[in-house]
């Protein structure tokens, strides 16, 4: 699908991604009563989520529930960054990629996985970043990296964030097994691209994700804690 956007000076043609038929299975058949019946789950602010046009979302990364949830409660394809590692194997590398993963090698400077989403951000999708990188015990933003301001600077993407809390509860880093706890998302306002790729621009839009994120996270946590004071 494709919508034309003309401005005083160009006419873009930005082509609308629309799920795959195993990402649509997979969000309806397995994340869907995970999320909403074993988990409890519901979702605020689902309204600030623009539904098309290229979008990096960025949130706190606490278990690797995060991905999924996140791809299914926005409502439109989400892409997201995984360890190439995971690419090696035949039948999950068919599966995530059908989910819109692309592989990024931890630890390096990758190229390639900064080419391919700039690339999907270009044709419209939404990227999933996680600014810390990887999972922490705490569940909350604590060290976030640049990369995602500087995504939204190359591609004019807006920066869309997403606070889940309690996933760092349920299944955690060092959990072998699930706790069926009450998991939230909490969708925050989206923020403007920083003006320049300059070091002072790309930490204030950073810093401005991060402090809505851990907003939304106390907020959140302090409903759950009022709902169960036990």
């Amino acid at each position: 699908m494709k919508r034309i956007y003309c401005t005083p000076t160009t006419v873009l043609i930005l082509r609308i991604p629309q799920p795959t038929l195993i990402y649509q299975l997979i969000s309806s058949l397995l994340v869907f009563p995970v999320y909403r019946i074993l988990f409890r789950g519901y979702t605020i602010g689902q309204s600030n989520v623009p539904s098309e046009g290229p979008l990096v979302v960025v949130s706190n990364h606490g278990s690797d529930l995060d991905p999924p949830l996140l791809g299914h409660i926005l409502s439109r394809p989400i892409a997201f960054m995984a360890k190439v590692e995971l690419f090696t194997i035949p039948l999950l590398r068919s599966l995530i990629r059908a989910c819109g993963a692309y592989p990024v090698r931890r630890g390096s400077n990758d190229r390639e996985a900064i080419r391919i989403a700039k690339a999907r951000l270009t044709d419209g999708w939404a990227i999933g970043i996680f600014p810390d990188g990887t999972r922490q015990v705490n569940g909350r933003v604590d060290k976030a990296q640049l990369g995602a301001a500087l995504l939204s600077f190359y591609t004019g993407a807006p920066l869309l964030p997403v606070a889940i809390v309690n996933s760092h509860r349920a299944m955690g880093r060092h959990q072998n097994f699930p706790r069926f706890l009450p998991i939230q998302i909490y969708i925050g306002n989206p923020i403007a691209p920083p003006i320049s790729r300059h070091r002072k621009h790309l930490e204030a839009t950073t810093q401005a994700c991060k402090d809505q994120i851990n907003l939304l996270l106390d907020r959140g946590l302090s409903l759950v804690n009022s709902s169960n004071p036990n």
